[in-house]
């Protein structure tokens, strides 16, 4: 079960006009399953993505960064769960360029106005016959409060649909921003995040949505982690219509600063949900660096300690044994790190200073703090202002058995 968290009914999850979903059981994996998603968008609509940098890409992101390149009033996003269409070779891009024809005649567009997304086994090809005979019944099925349903239906090894919504008055003119994603294991953005599409109906510039997409994810999806891995499929998607009539051409527009803080609330607190639904997931773990040199060492010694399997599997445990995160701050890379100028917290539990157990440590104190459901380690580096945020899991039986069974 996820860490303190639970999908928003659909009537949170607030329609954005100029973008409809309709979702249908296209039996790309398995029988009797949602696994089709069709997002259709309204003529004037901007999209902007990033994606993984996994060098064996699938071929749907190969795909959609070609077709963000050549234009940018994209028309429709499809996207299938159960085969992730990656490492098949020239036969899967074949099957995404299919897929993408097939939508163009489903909805009357060029096909280089269609964003295919996939996600699961990877080394199998998608059956994009299967995806093409299930879009009419997406297309029958595309509203705009289609939100909750699409969460649903981009699952994989989830346990629960993620999805987020605000609005904001900006001027007497209310702004939505709405999102979903998916993940729960693989998951160590390099980019963005497994698969996340958030749109607003703000109107905004093709280079400033770009740049949105990007602060986004660098803010959210790429400070998660549960086991270190990099998928081949991760996406992120930021669909601007337009059609609020508020239209931000730059940086210094006075709507600027409230839309980029929703989209940016929205997307981590999509990224967030991912953590808490962590493949066998127990605790909700904050990693917060500060009084480093710079972002890069401070996100080094972050990940460090979200990645040690040592240091997952004794949060699993409500162990402390917190000479493991001071062992992954040592070895997190930075050569000149001096190690009496170090101080670790637990909570608001001073744990390590001056290179050793600090005086006033108490193990019950410890071992109250490890059987929370939500824990945050603070490290401060004693050598500046630098300051990043991660957020992870504890490392479970389940995450091995889940894993183990992913296939059958």
């Amino acid at each position: 079960m996820p860490v303190n968290y639970t999908t928003p009914a659909a009537d949170q999850l607030f329609p954005v006009a100029g973008v409809r979903l309709g979702v249908a059981e296209a039996g790309i994996r398995k029988k009797n399953r949602k696994d089709l998603t069709l997002i259709a968008l309204d003529v004037g609509a901007q999209a902007a993505g990033v994606f993984t940098k996994n060098r064996f890409c699938a071929a749907p992101v190969t795909l959609c960064r070609e077709h963000l390149a050549s234009r940018n009033d994209m028309r429709a996003l499809v996207i299938n769960t159960g085969i992730a269409n990656a490492g098949t070779g020239e036969p899967g891009m074949q099957a995404a360029l299919d897929t993408c024809a097939g939508v163009a005649k489903t909805l009357g567009i060029d096909a280089k106005q269609v964003l295919p997304f996939s996600t699961g086994v990877i080394l199998e090809l998608l059956p994009a016959d299967r995806v093409v005979a299930g879009l009419d019944a997406c297309k029958a099925d595309l509203r705009a409060d289609g939100w909750h349903n699409a969460a649903h239906a981009i699952m994989t090894t989830d346990t629960i649909a993620k999805a987020a919504s605000r609005k904001v008055n900006i001027g007497g003119k209310t702004i939505t921003v709405t999102g979903i994603s998916k993940g729960a294991g693989m998951i160590r953005p390099n980019m963005a995040t497994m698969l996340g599409f958030v749109a607003t109906d703000a109107g905004v510039s093709a280079p400033l949505l770009q740049q949105l997409v990007k602060d986004a994810a660098d803010a959210s999806f790429n400070c998660i982690t549960v086991d270190g891995d990099t998928s081949t499929n991760d996406s992120f998607i930021l669909i601007a219509s337009g059609k609020s009539g508020v239209q931000i051409d730059s940086a210094s527009a006075p709507e600027w600063a409230a839309v980029r803080d929703a989209v940016i609330g929205v997307a981590t607190e999509l990224a967030q949900a991912i953590i808490r639904d962590g493949e066998g997931a127990t605790k909700f773990i904050t990693v917060a660096v500060e009084g480093g040199k710079t972002i890069e060492e401070c996100r080094k010694v972050a990940y460090a300690i979200g990645h040690s399997p040592l240091v997952k599997t004794a949060f699993f445990a409500s162990d402390p044994n917190l000479g493991r995160i001071q062992a992954a701050v040592g070895y997190a890379g930075i050569d000149d790190l001096d190690v009496d100028g170090t101080r670790i917290w637990l909570d608001d539990i001073l744990v390590s200073e001056l290179g050793g157990r600090a005086a006033s440590y108490k193990e019950e104190d410890g071992a109250r703090i490890m059987k929370q459901s939500e824990i945050t380690v603070r490290v401060n580096l004693g050598r500046g202002n630098a300051s990043v945020m991660v957020w992870t899991c504890d490392l479970s039986y389940d995450y091995v058995k889940i894993n183990a069974d992913y296939r059958s």
